[in-house]
């Protein structure tokens, strides 16, 4: 089974760790759910420590493990209420027999059965246990007591097991877990969307306009960028109910209500600055901006004096800022800008590819109708193959209907639902 995670919102999960053969499966799934985007922190029995060590966890999960439910080294002793208030999730893979009973009686005589009395965030458990051990009356009563709960139970699945015996037991795989997990946060993010706004709840970033790259103290290098369009997407993101930060090159435009707006020269100003705003848990990153691509190897102290019919100036290459946040370890949902004048749609799927993006806006900056000047646009969309959705053509329409297009054709991305294969 394969299927693309990178586009996972952030969110933390408690992965708790249960006596079990099974336990060598989640070893792989902590990788999974880290490949994902995900947070994990592990929680091991003493049962589970039997099988597999806690130093394996703590090297996957890049966390430490933990396994006391009074622990010196927490914040105030208490792991469990600090673990509690961090999860997003609390899946038990596997969750053996004993696990399942402690949870069903509200039993709390260890971190684990502790953990789960004291958090509000959903509880999974993927129970896996000797066939005999699934169907006994007691199990199955217990299931039934932790579904009326609301507890969600992932079924497991029938083949041979370690014992020798042959039916229901068996943990279900780890990116088939994974996946589910994916899914899950999918679905609750289109839920908020619907009803609070396509993005809501998400940090976009957004550069936009163009750069300046000094030559001298009153010369430089630009474009004809006005920052139209980066300036209507900002408004469009915060409508949809995003947190926005609108990283501007020099532009004479007046900033969209509720966006914070922060002022660049230079391209390595605006990668700087882009580079910051993932440390702040920057979602989705749209690069609407003209960066310069190059810049003056040396900028001269004093303004250069006219001497003779030429100047030479020695150019060196601009970081590719896009490129550049695309490549980070744990990169946000990127969208990228082709504006171009000639085989426009090939130069941006070309682009889209060798950048690593998951969308690009592409148009002909040749026409004076929808030109870098201009009040209105048309642009086509492509994304990622990964997304298995067909290019969009937006036809000329104001910057603004334009930038409403775009949010949208960005959360039918996020939120496209990857069948695995």
């Amino acid at each position: 089974m394969s299927f693309d995670l990178s586009v996972i919102p952030n969110k933390n999960i408690v992965l708790a760790v249960t006596g079990g053969i099974a336990a060598y499966k989640s070893a792989i799934l902590v990788r999974r759910l880290k490949d994902a985007g995900f947070n994990v922190r592990v929680v091991m029995t003493q049962g589970a420590q039997a099988f597999i060590t806690p130093l394996t966890f703590q090297a996957l999960s890049g966390n430490p493990v933990h396994t006391e439910l009074l622990n010196p080294e927490a914040e105030a002793g208490m792991g469990h209420i600090e673990l509690a208030r961090w999860a997003d999730l609390l899946l038990v893979a596997p969750a053996s027999c004993d696990t399942l009973a402690k949870f069903a009686t509200g039993l709390a005589d260890d971190l684990l059965s502790t953990l789960y009395l004291a958090t509000k965030s959903p509880v999974w458990v993927a129970p896996a246990m000797n066939q005999q051990m699934w169907a006994a009356k007691a199990t199955q009563r217990n299931l039934n007591t932790l579904v009326e709960d609301g507890v969600h139970v992932i079924m497991p699945d029938a083949g041979s097991q370690a014992c020798g015996d042959v039916g229901l037991g068996r943990m279900p795989e780890p990116e088939d877990l994974a996946y589910q997990v994916t899914q899950y946060f999918h679905r609750a993010q289109r839920a908020i969307a619907e009803k609070f706004g396509l993005l809501a709840g998400k940090h976009v970033v957004i550069t936009a306009g163009p750069t300046r790259e000094a030559i001298d103290p009153v010369r430089y290098i630009s474009n004809h960028s006005t920052g139209k369009m980066g300036f209507a997407l900002a408004a469009a993101c915060y409508a949809a109910g995003a947190k926005v930060t609108l990283i501007a090159g020099p532009v004479s435009l007046d900033t969209p209500n509720g966006v914070r707006r922060l002022n660049v020269s230079s391209a390595v100003q605006m990668l700087d600055l882009s580079m910051q705003m993932l440390d702040e848990g920057c979602d989705i990153f749209i690069a609407t901006a003209a960066v310069a691509d190059y810049r003056v190897a040396e900028v001269a102290e004093h303004k250069i004096k006219k001497a003779g019919d030429e100047l030479n100036v020695s150019l060196i290459k601009n970081p590719d800022i896009v490129a550049t946040i695309a490549g980070q370890q744990k990169r946000p949902f990127m969208v990228g800008f082709a504006a171009e004048t000639r085989n426009v749609e090939e130069y941006a799927a070309g682009k889209l590819v060798a950048k690593k993006l998951d969308m690009i806006a592409c148009n002909d900056v040749s026409r004076a109708d929808i030109g870098f000047a201009s009040d209105e646009n048309a642009m086509t969309v492509f994304f990622a193959d990964a997304y298995q959705l067909e290019k969009r053509d937006l036809e000329k329409a104001s910057k603004q209907e334009i930038a409403q297009q775009l949010v949208e054709a960005i959360h039918d991305a996020l939120w496209h639902e990857i069948e695995p294969v």
